[in-house]
Formats: C-alpha cells, structure tokens, sequence
C-alpha cells in the first residue's frame, strides 16, 4: 500500500483551501526498465474528496499525471473541526483513504 496522503485543510472565511500530496509512482506504460522491457501502467484513475462523509468533488485522472501528484482545490462552506476526507482508486485497483481535520 502507498504511503499516506499530506493533506491540509485551512479555513479563511467561508472558503476552504484543501491541499493533497499523493504518494503514487504514476507510471504511463510507455517507459522502459534498464533490460528494455516496457513497465507496465500504474496510475490513479479516481480522486474523490468528501466533507464530513458527502462527496464534494470527483477527479479522473490518466496516464499523463505526474508521480506523487499534487491536487489543490477549494470548498465553500467548511468549518474549522469538519472533516475532508481523500480516495484514491488507480488502474490495479489499489485504493488509499486519509482524512483531514479543516484548521
């Protein structure tokens, strides 16, 4: 299993700046290892954010996006102690889930 997502969650009126660091190697399935044979594709295909249990926000992402992305996006209507919470599903079907307390 990947290593915990760094998640940030800061309040500033009735916006909240939520910032995710996904620990992810994301690879295309086009790069080849050292004895030339092609690594398979590996990547997150599903990123879904949720607010105290309810889905705020859904992402698809491909091949293209880089390893250990980085997402930043922001929810109105948040309050300080409120919940955000993060999945990620990728192509293998591998699923990491971490929480985050809006400061």
């Amino acid at each position: 299993m990947a290593d915990p997502m760094r998640i940030r969650a800061q309040a500033a009126g009735d916006k909240t700046t939520v910032r995710v660091l996904m620990s992810h190697e994301m690879e295309t399935g086009l790069r080849k290892d050292a004895a030339g044979k092609t690594i398979p594709a590996w990547f997150i295909q599903e990123v879904t954010a949720q607010l105290n249990g309810k889905p705020v926000m859904v992402a698809y992402w491909g091949p293209s996006v880089s390893k250990n992305p980085f997402l930043q996006f922001v929810i109105k209507g948040a309050k300080v102690g409120d919940k955000v919470g993060i999945v990620w599903v990728d192509n293998k079907g591998e699923k990491r889930t971490d929480e985050a307390t809006v400061t």
